[in-house]
């Protein structure tokens, strides 16, 4: 059965035009409507009746935009999400923003479009100034791992910064001084925050961040493969590796161990987040906990006081309440040197 992702391909337009026309709302020109009307009788487009219901009764239900729902930093995300859906017996309508400017906006608009009043919404792509007009159209919408101070009361996030610091200062304090830092290419917010706190806590110590230690790449295990290689083709030299998050560290691993470099022995790492997978590599990976599903319950319960009460002062006037702390998880992939 085709979806409005389908449509929107086929008349080479956004899933929120799309969906406009679908529920006869503005902002699409006469030609492009037809167009579009054309290609739904062709593709025999059936709305879905759950999500006309949902439109209906949206003070019944939430918008969710997450970045990757194959993640299990997502995955985690959304169950915090459904934790708190599920003791309101609300609905759910979940888009996905897949590191993509474009498809973030796309996300955000489908759910305007269905008058969400509770939005919760990752986006790592899309600029502080247009959230920042979203999150004035839309009382109730609340940003999911991201700090922008001009709407600080609305932003449920971690601090990280001070989750760079802690790996800084955990791999100093075993000896470590030729560090090695992967991070991510495009992400507008974390990638920023650790690789500030990383340099920060470094500078403290005799041990100066050199940019060609920093290796940028994917944000996942075949971007820490990549990474590593890189590192070794330049000449690197590295006791340590710092990574955005567990996906590279694992995956840096694997390339560490395939150019016959023994982790810990050889090059200690560690990680961000501490998922599931932190816990089944061997050597178990050394990573910073991120609460990920706490933040995304008290992100959807915000949202949905948002939107029943517009008034931020009444909700909560503290914005440092909305921020939460990382915690270093010493496990076996960092080594002590001499």
């Amino acid at each position: 059965m085709p979806t409005i992702r389908d449509i929107a391909k086929a008349a080479g337009v956004s899933p929120a035009s799309v969906s406009r026309v679908i529920n006869n709302g503005p902002k699409v020109g006469a030609k492009t409507r037809e167009k579009i009307k054309r290609i739904i009788r062709e593709m025999e487009y059936q709305p879905n009746a759950n999500a006309q219901a949902i439109n209906m009764q949206n003070n019944a239900s939430i918008g969710i935009v997450l970045a990757d729902l194959t993640d299990p930093l997502f995955a985690k995300m959304a169950h915090g999400i459904e934790k708190v859906a599920a003791e309101q017996n609300l609905q759910i309508f979940l888009n996905s923003g897949a590191f993509d400017r474009a498809s973030e906006l796309d996300a955000i608009e489908v759910l305007l479009e269905h008058r969400y009043q509770a939005l919760v919404v990752h986006s790592a792509m899309i600029d502080d100034k247009t959230l920042i007009d979203f999150a004035r159209k839309v009382p109730g919408l609340v940003l999911l791992n991201r700090y922008i101070k001009e709407i600080e009361d609305r932003c449920i996030w971690l601090d990280d910064k001070l989750g760079g610091a802690l790996m800084a200062d955990h791999i100093v304090e075993k000896g470590h001084q030729k560090i090695a830092v992967i991070g991510v290419d495009g992400i507008l917010n974390n990638t920023r925050y650790r690789l500030e706190g990383i340099k920060a806590q470094l500078n403290k110590y005799p041990v100066q961040f050199e940019v060609e230690m920093l290796e940028q790449g994917a944000a996942t295990y075949e971007g820490g493969e990549v990474a590593v290689q890189n590192l070794l083709a330049r000449g690197v030299e590295f006791s340590a590796i710092l990574a955005y998050n567990d996906a590279i560290a694992i995956g840096a691993t694997s390339m560490l161990k395939a150019h016959g470099l023994s982790v810990p022995k050889d090059v200690s790492v560690v990680g961000f987040n501490d998922l599931i997978l932190a816990q089944c590599i061997k050597p178990k990976l050394t990573t910073i906990h991120n609460p990920i599903e706490e933040m995304a319950m008290k992100a959807t319960k915000l949202a949905l006081s948002l939107s029943k009460n517009s008034d931020l002062g009444e909700i909560e006037s503290v914005a440092d309440k909305h921020k939460y702390v990382p915690v270093l998880v010493q496990r076996h992939s960092v080594q002590e040197i001499s």
